[in-house]
């Protein structure tokens, strides 16, 4: 009989195995649809609870009740009535809880234990919203948080997770009993099949085991069938005589891969140190094109401390090193923990670039986000720097993104990975104006279209930086902002596009509004100094509100 009528009788059982998988992956669509199917539908209820709070608030502030504690109980009842009223199960349950965890509403009677009580102020806490599984009134449930600021509220619409899970553990218990007998079956025919095959494999697999164990390259092996079988142990066979030429060679190959590969490992080890992994790999890889540049969009960040040159002064030289160390340790960490090449260090500068060698495609945020928390830290780190009697340190960051050259750029003798080019010089001067404009971080407008999705944004100015003829708009980020400064940024863009429209009185009003709110804000006063100026004395007619830098 021919090998391919036994590998025949072999495979056929194994048809069983499309069966698990198609089993496993009927299960896991079932439960992912099911659980898919109940989460929009709790999401839904809740949007829909949201509406209906929200409504009965516009209600109270219509008709200006909303300081009224009476009509806001009114307004409450009114909500947990419409919370009981989407309740459709006995196992579901929409309760409510302000923000120091007691309850305030129910659909159903509710008691927590100490420790769901402690989860759920936890959740709150961390203001933990969408779906989250947790365990309320002794039983385990899945639920869909929200919060509801018009009345303080946080809210979960759940269900009891038993039930949410019932329909999705048959479908599972079923399959998983199907696939145990198809195993079964399956293990049960390749056995006896697998034995009646291998046996002329057996015997081949000795007789290279015993060359292998003993190094005799003049053992042959039996060819006992004259199928495809007997055709591989005539070609062990040739194999083996040609390996008993060729052993010298391989050995002598062997010793040179070895020797190259330990100084390759010793060149890794020193140069990692000076440039990224990523770099070194790509070096390896395509060491033709190592001096070869090339065009990329990148994010590109600029951190200096203000004032540094003044602060070093009144230090020695031993403390400033171990200040500026301590400092570097901590930004680098942030800055590569975020995906992004420290470039170089100038002076007590840092450049650093998001997007190379390998784009994470959230490069900007990236940028924004360790320039964030690059300013974060400085509060820790100057805790430290006063413990040792030093001078606080106070940094400025500038990030723009664009199209930069970047590469391995120098000659044979000294080379950096690094960047270059108009979109560098301009973060360089975004840094600058930092101190002009008294912004910890501000970013261009390239960087602004990238992460205003991500990040609190507002405008800060049109500039025309040293060096350059046209003009950047530049804006300040925030990691998050409340409800009153959010309300101030509105009317402050409102005058923003007034000012610019040469529309100053409505400008003007736009600014007073915001400083109402949040009063003392530079950003509100400077704008609004400008219009009672342009009201006095009003701009040319070719006028394009862009401030000119002489000083970098």
């Amino acid at each position: 009989m021919r090998i391919r009528t036994r590998i025949l009788f072999t495979v056929l059982p194994l048809l069983v195995a499309p069966l698990v998988v198609s089993g496993l992956v009927s299960s896991f669509a079932a439960r992912n649809g099911i659980t898919r199917v109940t989460v929009e539908f709790l999401r839904f209820k809740t949007e829909e609870l949201r509406k209906y709070a929200r409504q009965q608030w516009s209600i109270l502030e219509e008709n200006g009740l909303e300081s009224d504690e009476y009509f806001v109980e009114v307004a409450k009842k009114a909500v947990g009535g419409f919370a009981a009223g989407t309740v459709r199960g006995q196992t579901e349950l929409v309760a409510a809880f302000d923000s120091s965890g007691v309850l305030a509403m129910s659909s159903s009677p509710l008691t927590l234990e100490p420790a769901e009580a402690s989860d759920v102020l936890a959740m709150i806490g961390a203001r933990r919203e969408g779906w989250i599984r947790l365990r309320l009134g002794g039983a385990d449930r899945v639920a869909q948080a929200a919060f509801f600021p018009e009345f303080g509220w946080y809210v979960l619409v759940s269900e009891r997770e038993d039930r949410f899970y019932a329909a999705v553990d048959e479908i599972i218990y079923r399959n998983a009993l199907i696939i145990a007998v198809s195993a079964v079956v399956s293990t049960v025919l390749l056995a006896f099949f697998s034995r009646y095959l291998s046996l002329p494999i057996r015997r081949l697999e000795r007789t290279m085991t015993t060359v292998m164990e003993t190094n005799d390259l003049g053992i042959r092996a039996e060819i006992v069938y004259s199928d495809e079988i007997g055709s591989l142990a005539a070609s062990f066979n040739g194999m083996v005589a040609a390996l008993s030429d060729a052993y010298a060679q391989i050995k002598n190959y062997a010793l040179t891969a070895a020797i190259s590969q330990r100084q390759e490992r010793k060149v890794r080890n020193i140069f990692q140190k000076y440039v990224p992994a990523d770099v070194i790999e790509q070096f390896f890889s395509r060491r033709e094109a190592h001096l070869v540049g090339d065009e990329r969009v990148l994010s590109i960040l600029f951190s200096d401390i203000v004032g540094f040159t003044g602060i070093s002064e009144s230090l020695s030289p031993s403390e400033v090193v171990d200040s500026l160390n301590h400092y570097f340790e901590r930004m680098v960490e942030i800055i590569i923990q975020r995906k992004g090449i420290v470039d170089k260090y100038i002076g007590d500068a840092i450049m650093a670039f998001f997007g190379a060698p390998v784009s994470s495609g959230r490069d900007a945020q990236n940028a924004v986000a360790a320039g964030l928390e690059m300013i974060e830290s400085m509060d820790e780190f100057n805790v430290w720097q006063t413990a040792k009697g030093r001078p606080p340190f106070r940094s400025g960051v500038g990030i723009n993104h664009g199209k930069v050259t970047i590469g391995n750029i120098g000659s044979d003798k000294k080379m950096d990975y690094t960047v270059i080019g108009d979109m560098v010089n301009i973060a360089s001067r975004i840094e600058g104006l930092t101190r002009v404009y008294e912004e910890p971080m501000l970013v261009s407008s390239q960087v602004y279209r990238e992460v205003r999705d991500s990040f609190p944004c507002f405008f800060v100015d049109k500039v025309a930086v040293k060096g350059r003829r046209s003009a950047v708009s530049v804006f300040g980020v925030r990691r998050d902002i409340d409800a009153e400064s959010e309300k101030a940024v509105r009317y402050y863009h409102a005058g923003i596009r007034h000012y610019y429209g040469r529309r100053f009185d409505d400008a003007a009003r736009c600014f007073d509004r915001a400083s109402r709110i949040r009063p003392g804000d530079p950003r509100f006063e400077r704008f609004a100094e400008r219009c009672g100026s342009f009201l006095r004395s009003p701009p040319p007619p070719g006028w394009t509100g862009i401030v000119v830098m002489n000083e970098k």
